[in-house]
């Protein structure tokens, strides 16, 4: 432990401050999170200015429900990550919600009462049953149906993520832009949402229609492999962060890595882990830049992000 420390200081806030400009503040305040998050920023911008780097955004699917949709999407039309790693219910909440709206609720709902008037509630998101299950059938069915009959037998889920971005053609949803800027969105647990059952469904009777997970496995060993440095904004725990530091592995470990989560560490849980017990797996190096924030990431991306693009303008 070093014995020259830099003195704490206080925020100064003034008028019309830029979102760069407090979290500036915030780095030198040396006060908690705060200061955290100021250093997961500053880790970021320099990831994404590293044009040598391969830099991996994973999330849970939840987040797709609520307005934070609008910033995964300005991530991606921009391009500041070269791949996605997430959740079959991202695919869910982006396809339904191009087609009809969820709603402001209230995490106080009694979910009986919210059930009989024909909602779901996700935290306090409402989502109109007829908006998710019914409508993701009638979507999907029928696009599945399309891609089988032009022979199209057996896809990776990053390639049929792409198809349904390209299906899609909706400037609001994150498939789309992916889609466009050709950036792999991979679902290591496809069948583990609405998506997937439907997938499920169609191979009923189209029992030789296949989802090979294992060509996404090979297009990450291939991008792994072939990169220079590795990076990783990771919000969230579970099988999105999981992949994205289980790959990384076997190059020697993540050169960035940034993680938000309000899990905690106590339990021994993925979510709940920090980034620095990940360099004992040999899935960070112990020279990365890396940081863990502690808070929740729809209250914390959008100033990360907009940091991000204030500094990378400049």
């Amino acid at each position: 432990m070093k014995t020259n420390f830099n003195p704490v200081k206080d925020i100064n806030l003034k008028s019309n401050m830029k979102t760069s400009e407090i979290i500036r503040e915030l780095s030198n305040s040396g006060g908690f999170m705060g200061k955290n998050l100021a250093t997961g920023v500053e880790i970021l911008v320099e990831m994404v200015n590293n044009k040598k780097c391969l830099k991996f955004l994973s999330f849970p699917a939840a987040p797709i429900s609520t307005g934070l949709r609008g910033v995964f999407k300005e991530i991606i039309k921009r391009k500041l990550v070269d791949v996605i790693i997430t959740t079959c219910g991202t695919l869910d909440h982006d396809i339904a919600r191009c087609s009809k709206n969820y709603y402001e609720g209230d995490f106080n709902f009694d979910d009986a009462t919210v059930y009989k008037q024909g909602y779901h509630r996700l935290g306090n998101i409402l989502i109109p049953i007829d908006s998710y299950g019914p409508l993701l059938e009638n979507k999907l069915q029928p696009f599945l149906s399309k891609i089988y009959d032009k022979g199209i037998k057996s896809m990776s889920t990053y390639e049929f993520t792409n198809s349904i971005g390209e299906h899609l053609n909706n400037s609001s949803s994150i498939l789309y832009w992916a889609h466009k800027n050709n950036i792999p969105i991979i679902i290591p647990g496809i069948t583990d949402g609405a998506v997937g059952n439907q997938i499920w469904l169609f191979s009923q009777k189209h029992p030789d229609f296949k989802i090979d997970i294992l060509k996404d496995e090979q297009l990450l060993s291939d991008l792994i492999f072939k990169a220079k440095n590795t990076g990783a904004l990771m919000l969230g725990g579970g099988i999105s962060k999981h992949h994205t530091l289980w790959w990384n592995q076997f190059r020697g470990g993540l050169d960035y890595a940034i993680y938000i989560t309000t899990a905690l560490e106590y339990d021994g849980s993925l979510s709940g882990a920090p980034v620095k017990e990940a360099v004992s797996w040999g899935k960070v190096k112990a020279k990365a830049k890396m940081v863990t924030v502690n808070g929740e990431f729809t209250s914390l991306l959008p100033f990360m992000v907009s940091s991000l693009i204030d500094q990378i303008k400049r």
